[in-house]
């Protein structure tokens, strides 16, 4: 399988009282699988606080299909499915695959780059854009002008 960010056992502290992964669970890991690709694709948490921007989330919505339990490992890919060239706007899909291949959740997520000093949404500087094509892009992508 492409695309995997994030790979690991679901330990106790994710579960919940239905002895299934809680849901913020689900969030936090795709959140580690975002980062690792990020960082990975050269968007390191330095680079960004070079430039004094950061990525910012205005929307998580979570798809459930299978319940995932302890002890057990999953495997999260990560790939953009929209990107504004105009305003740095972008949206991501996050699987979560138990090790069978079996898909258990489906993270989107909606955000964009903020210019951290002025608080404000900022487009990439000219020269990050290379990392971005280094992003990896889902079937259904679409790029907005």
């Amino acid at each position: 399988m492409e695309n995997i960010f994030y790979q690991g056992q679901v330990i106790w502290a994710q579960i919940d009282a239905n002895r299934h992964m809680r849901h913020s669970a689900y969030a936090d890991i795709c959140a580690q699988a975002r980062s690792n690709m990020l960082n990975k694709m050269g968007f390191s948490l330095d680079k960004f606080a070079e430039y004094q921007i950061g990525p910012i989330l205005f929307r998580e919505e979570l798809l459930y299909f299978r319940e995932v339990h302890l002890d057990e490992y999953v495997q999260v890919k990560v790939e953009l499915t929209k990107y504004n060239n105009s305003n740095s706007r972008f949206s991501f899909i996050h699987q979560v695959f138990r090790a069978d291949g079996t898909l258990c959740c489906t993270v989107n997520v909606d955000g964009a780059w903020l210019d951290l000093q002025k608080r404000k949404l900022t487009k990439l500087p000219d020269d990050m854009e290379p990392y971005l094509a280094k992003v990896p892009r889902a079937t259904n992508y679409e790029e907005i002008d």
